[in-house]
């Protein structure tokens, strides 16, 4: 268990700091999923595959929400333009 709990900061910092949101939510979940799939009757890998698709698709979203926010920002500040 104190091995993992070395290695997991490592790989999240290191990792998270140079890739894309999507591929970030992906090693965070794999990660995750891969150590609790280790303790849940050893599936590591099949816990990793499964995490890698859940914080890919968090983050996807995440992702998908800001860009909403940021376009609805930008009309408004458009329109608020366009009225004076």
């Amino acid at each position: 268990m104190t091995k993992y709990a070395r290695i997991i900061p490592m790989v999240l910092a290191i990792g998270g700091a140079h890739i894309e949101t999507a591929q970030a939510g992906c090693l965070k979940g794999a990660v995750v999923g891969g150590v609790a799939g280790h303790f849940a009757h050893h599936h590591a890998v099949m816990g990793a595959v499964a995490g890698c698709a859940v914080g890919h698709h968090i983050a996807a979203k995440k992702r998908r929400e800001k860009e909403q926010q940021k376009q609805i920002a930008h009309d408004a500040a458009h329109d608020s333009q366009a009225a004076n």
